[in-house]
């Protein structure tokens, strides 16, 4: 029995020698991928020099290493906030940031995780900055210059997380939504500007058409000064024959009537002997 035992364990311990080492030679490396940087805790504690892409050494058994993604990392955070005349306000924005790779031990000693880096520091600091760049306007201008609302938000968010090891390289405003009574507000505005703009239409277009009025009565005055003028200059005797040829033609066969001397209407062509005159 101990012979048989004896010779199994001289079978059994290179096995087992050689499973060590290769257990410890497992432990004993770590392998980091382009865009990862790592920091190794011995004991619970981190050490100093951040690891990035390559093979590395650490201590085995004692030593854990935790990875952290430098790549670009996007996340949706939302902020409510009051305007300069006291209107809530609230937006979500679309944030892209990547991590520091000199501060990752820093990180990894403050913040922790990705996850509570986002909860923790980005979420807060996203409202703390939308707050700033909200209470510089008033909700109308929050509309109407929405981009320098957008650029003072991003200088105040740059500012507080790069203390952290956080870049920020990129936000946008997913959505941007104001109070129901300012919704209200505003419809309300723009039917009194079109009722406005309506009324100053229908106040020139009555101006346009008194103005044509006056040139219309204007022209007949002038028409009938010129016409007293040629009949005070001619005696009036051609302007009277041209007129009853016009009246001659317009009226077909019927002789027109014409004023002759004294006043009275007479059927008849007493000028006859000058037609071929006057219709020249």
């Amino acid at each position: 029995m101990n012979k048989r035992f004896s010779l199994n364990y001289k079978l059994l311990a290179p096995t087992l020698l050689l499973g060590s080492i290769l257990l410890i030679g497992l432990n004993s490396f770590v392998i980091l991928n382009p865009g990862q940087a790592g920091v190794i805790s011995i004991l619970g504690k981190a050490r100093k020099g951040v690891l990035l892409e390559g093979i590395h050494f650490k201590p085995p058994f004692v030593s854990v290493v935790d990875i952290y993604d430098l790549t670009v990392q996007k996340f949706e955070v939302p902020a409510q906030s009051s305007t300069k005349d006291l209107q809530d306000l609230s937006a979500r924005f679309a944030i892209n940031f990547r991590l520091d790779p000199i501060q990752v031990v820093e990180i990894r000693r403050k913040q922790g995780t990705l996850a509570n880096i986002v909860d923790k520091i980005i979420a807060p600091q996203t409202q703390e900055s939308f707050k700033i760049a909200a209470a510089r306007r008033t909700v109308e201008e929050a509309i109407t210059k929405r981009n320098e609302l957008k650029q003072d938000f991003d200088d105040a968010l740059s500012q507080r997380l790069e203390k952290y090891g956080i870049v920020i390289l990129d936000t946008s405003v997913v959505d941007l939504d104001f109070s129901p009574e300012f919704a209200k507000a505003v419809e309300e505005k723009q039917i009194a500007e079109q009722r406005a703009k309506r009324a100053i239409y229908v106040a020139q277009e009555a101006e346009q058409e008194a103005q044509a009025d006056i040139n219309r009565a204007k022209g007949k005055a002038e028409a009938q000064r010129l016409l007293a003028e040629t009949l005070k200059a001619e005696g009036g005797q051609l302007v009277l024959q041209k007129e009853a040829i016009q009246a001659w033609r317009e009226g077909g066969s019927q002789m027109p009537k014409v004023l002759v001397m004294g006043g009275n209407e007479s059927t008849g062509v007493p000028f006859l002997f000058n037609l071929g005159n006057i219709q020249q």
